[in-house]
């Protein structure tokens, strides 16, 4: 019988339309979909790579209109295939 694969996360992840980009006065990107997010960190697409441990700033818009700045660590990320929505995926961690 197959083993059900271990869920190692600390938080429960929420289902909510919220959209992230770059935080910043003069940020010109449109905000994308965040894949997945928790208490923790959150999982979101990226055309840009980011090293592992490099720390962003960011800007998430909630869908009542108010929005937050947060600062996110790179805990991973991975390159992904031609035709998916951008060229990276990254999970990120909330310092």
């Amino acid at each position: 019988m197959p083993q059900k694969p271990v869920d190692r996360r600390r938080f429960h992840r929420a289902r909510a339309s919220i959209l992230v980009r770059p935080a910043g006065p003069l940020t010109r990107v449109a905000p994308q979909q965040v894949q997945d997010i928790s208490l923790g960190g959150l999982r979101a697409y990226s055309d840009e790579p980011q090293k592992l441990g490099s720390r962003l700033e960011l800007e998430l818009l909630f869908p009542g209109g108010g929005s937050a700045v947060c600062i996110c660590e790179v805990v991973w990320a991975e390159p992904l295939a031609a035709g998916a929505p951008a060229r990276f995926e990254m999970g990120l961690q909330f310092v």
